[in-house]
């Protein structure tokens, strides 16, 4: 493996990232020996070490040097949210091992082979599993690198078969990540204006994501929706095409339908080679038509039968977190997401009223970040008010000190609608059993995800009553 010739041991700081977590056990599965710190255990960290993986969650600083080998022969591999006076990382750094980040060690290992790359500020995740979901059908497969669990791998890993010529990945990027990748197929998903903590503005974002396209090898194709074409008309050497729900486009949906009785959709997508079979969606949600559209072209381009396309699309099972169905019965539907962007909120709440019109829907949301917080309240505000009835828990911080003066209050001060509370976490369970919700969403990037087995519980035993 180029790159790696020399290493036998591969130490990751900050291993139960979703990005970094994939990049260890593809280092385990072929027998480096991979050990990592986190700053908390959660479901993948345990996942990570039922693996045969050792984690900690203790900086233990130079007694770090138990854990990794010999700077000759060990990696390390970090992610950029790692604070800067970690005790690990520092002694790691001054006694002359090779440090690499995450997103360097994820392009040495794409760009050996053809790569597609799905790109965006909302929505890579989906569209980069669904075409993962598509090429592993086809004859020879593919291997992916994704930025979630698919509940149709059980992982955020698929690891490659001899034969497979394509490695799909999630491009990032947060502190410019995909900037490392040199893809053959390159999807672009939105652009809007995020990670401000590291970008300033929107035109700083919407700059990188031309970068990123401008790396595109010579004679690869770009994907992007129509709105957004117009960044890449300078492109040389590379074909863009253009996609969306209804277009008219180069892919888009053709023929869409609501299923009355799965409350899913069917389509044909159109392509430039023109209409596939009708593909019959198991996955619910509008925001997923676009998604199955963009990861569709993306497949079609890398070379998947029309055939191929829809059986891959009528079997993708979704990815937890992203309009995850974690439980149902005659009285209540409860949706969790990770939408933690205020565009991304309002594409999760307007499918979700799409779907059940008429239905009482209540959301709760933990915000995530404070900058982000402080840099999008409006925007959030706004979002939110599509609910019949919003929940707004305590900012999680992430790897942010507080900032003065921004709480999720910012937030819940500028939303318009009455029915609005803001809650701690073990608060949630007495308000859920009080306010009896028709629809109940979770959303959010923090740890709200930990708040899901009491939240099916507590619904569990008033469908008992």
């Amino acid at each position: 493996m180029t790159g790696f010739e020399n290493i036998q041991n591969i130490y990751f700081l900050g291993i139960g990232g979703i990005g970094m977590s994939a990049l260890a056990r593809w280092f385990n599965h072929l027998g480096f020996r991979v050990a990592g710190y986190d700053r908390t255990s959660t479901a993948l960290t345990t996942a990570l070490q039922s693996e045969g993986i050792e984690v900690h969650f203790d900086d233990r600083g130079e007694e770090v040097q138990t854990l990794v080998g010999q700077p000759e022969d060990t990696l390390v591999v970090f992610t950029p949210a790692l604070p800067a006076d970690h005790g690990e990382w520092n002694w790691l750094q001054q006694h002359g091992y090779s440090v690499l980040k995450r997103s360097k060690v994820l392009g040495m290992l794409c760009n050996r082979s053809k790569c597609l790359a799905v790109a965006g500020t909302h929505g890579k995740t989906t569209v980069s599993t669904m075409v993962a979901t598509i090429l592993e059908q086809t004859a020879k497969g593919c291997g992916a690198f994704l930025g979630g669990i698919s509940k149709n791998f059980g992982s955020n890993l698929l690891l490659p078969g001899s034969s497979a010529e394509w490695m799909v990945t999630e491009a990032d990027e947060y502190d410019r990540s995909f900037l490392q990748l040199t893809p053959d197929v390159a999807v672009i998903t939105a652009m809007d204006a995020d990670h401000l903590d590291i970008y300033g503005g929107l035109r700083e974002v919407q700059e990188s994501f031309r970068l990123f396209a401008a790396q595109i090898r010579e004679g690869g194709k770009l994907v992007t929706k129509r709105a957004l074409k117009e960044n890449f008309t300078r492109l040389a050497g590379i074909t863009v095409f253009t996609y969306s729900v209804d277009g008219p486009d180069d892919f888009f949906a053709s023929g869409l339908n609501l299923d009355a009785a799965t409350r899913n959709y069917r389509f044909r997508l159109h392509t430039p080679a023109g209409l596939t079979p009708e593909i019959a969606l198991s996955y619910p949600g509008l925001v997923n038509v676009e998604n199955a559209v963009a990861a569709g072209a993306a497949a079609f381009l890398a070379g998947a039968s029309f055939e191929e396309i829809g059986a891959g699309l009528q079997s993708y099972q979704g990815v937890k977190r992203r309009f995850d169905i974690r439980y149902r019965d005659q009285h209540v539907l409860y949706i969790d997401d990770y939408a933690h962007h205020p565009e991304e909120l309002r594409a999760f709440i307007s499918s979700v009223k799409l779907l059940f019109p008429g239905k009482k829907i209540t959301g709760i949301f933990q915000p995530h970040l404070y900058s982000r917080t402080r840099d999008f309240a409006p925007e959030f505000a706004q979002s939110l008010d599509l609910l019949d009835e919003a929940w707004l828990l305590p900012v999680y911080p992430a790897r942010e000190l507080p900032i003065e003066g921004v709480s999720s209050e910012l937030i819940f001060r500028m939303m318009k609608q009455e029915k609005k509370l803001l809650l701690q976490k073990n608060e949630v369970a007495e308000t859920i059993r009080h306010s009896k919700p028709e629809i109940l969403l979770t959303m959010g990037a923090g740890d709200i995800d930990l708040m899901i087995p009491e939240i099916v519980e507590t619904l569990k035993r008033m469908g008992e009553c």
